[in-house]
């Protein structure tokens, strides 16, 4: 999984998404998005040190089966959370 880390002052957004989906455009009625390497493709991480860096993040993107995945698997993203664009998994995670 790739993972990358976008710092703006005391703004903090973490981008995960797995490694096959970097430069892929989804599409879902009017909705396209682009998975670009310039906001997704970050440092390739194992499932370990990518929870670890879910349990800190405040604000978190994610796209992919096995991102999202992780991301329920530690307690990060509900199910109910997740949703579809193109047939691929995404969830996005707000802490306040």
């Amino acid at each position: 999984m790739h993972l990358k880390v976008h710092r703006s002052g005391e703004n903090v957004i973490v981008a995960l998404c797995d490694r096959e989906l970097i430069g892929k455009t989804l599409k879902d009625g009017s909705v396209s998005i682009v998975i670009t390497e310039e906001f997704y493709k970050g440092d390739l991480l194992s499932e370990e040190e990518v929870r670890d860096v879910l349990s800190r993040a405040v604000n978190i993107n994610i796209f992919g089966e096995r991102s999202v995945s992780c991301a329920i698997d530690c307690g990060v993203v509900d199910k109910s959370g997740v949703r579809f664009i193109g047939g691929v998994a995404h969830a996005q995670v707000f802490r306040i």
